[in-house]
């Protein structure tokens, strides 16, 4: 229901939770993500990984097993967005995942997308073209650098969520992330086009320079 204020706003009376309802807070979906993330672990790992978010930002989780990741090279995100403000860039990331969770290693820069485990087997044709890209599909026997849930702010320092893992087992669909891919190599062929005309176009002028002065040379 609506309440009138002292200055003629409408205002929104608090709702309250019907019996029986369950509430899940920002806190709550945190928490069981966490938990989700660290389940990657056996449990004797698991709080050393713990440790190593609240020591350095970062843990390491196997991949592979819950969920596996594309890795992206910068240049082909890039490629589509023209723009390397990381704020725009994770933006249109998580426009173009749906908001699918993505990490950003800011050395390079790289962006891994997180999927479903499957993925390396079931689009193996695809990752295996896609490798030319310098993009890969990693899964079980490799680990990745998973910043804590509230590095979501970028930072030289160390990885951070370009987007963040909206709650567990929400991972970017396979789909989205092989057009994604498909679309930057594409920009990339059609922004590479011009150079290469003009580098047949010279190659063509020197060709007929070359037969001129080899014409010029057998009439002396």
């Amino acid at each position: 229901m609506k309440r009138t204020g002292r200055a003629g706003a409408a205002e929104l009376r608090p709702v309250e939770p019907e019996p029986g309802m369950l509430v899940h807070t920002s806190a709550d979906r945190r928490l069981a993500t966490e938990h989700w993330l660290l389940s990657t672990h056996p449990k004797p790992k698991r709080a050393l990984a713990r440790a190593q978010w609240a020591e350095h930002g970062v843990a390491l989780l196997p991949l592979g097993t819950l969920f596996s990741a594309v890795r992206i090279p910068g240049h082909l995100i890039i490629a589509l967005t023209a723009t390397m403000e990381a704020a725009q860039i994770d933006a249109f990331l998580e426009n173009a995942l749906n908001g699918g969770p993505v990490v950003c290693d800011p050395h390079g820069p790289r962006y891994y997308a997180l999927v479903p485990a499957s993925m390396p087997t079931t689009w193996r044709q695809a990752v295996d073209d896609w490798r030319t890209q310098d993009v890969d599909c990693l899964g079980r026997g490799t680990y990745l650098g998973i910043p804590r849930l509230d590095a979501v702010e970028p930072r030289t320092a160390g990885s951070y969520w370009s987007v963040p893992m909206p709650s567990l087992a929400m991972l970017c669909a396979p789909l989205s992330v092989a057009r994604l891919i498909a679309a930057s190599v594409h920009q990339l062929a059609e922004a590479a086009e011009p150079d290469s005309a003009c580098r047949a176009e010279l190659r063509l002028m020197d060709g007929r320079a070359s037969s001129a002065v080899g014409v010029r040379r057998s009439h002396r």
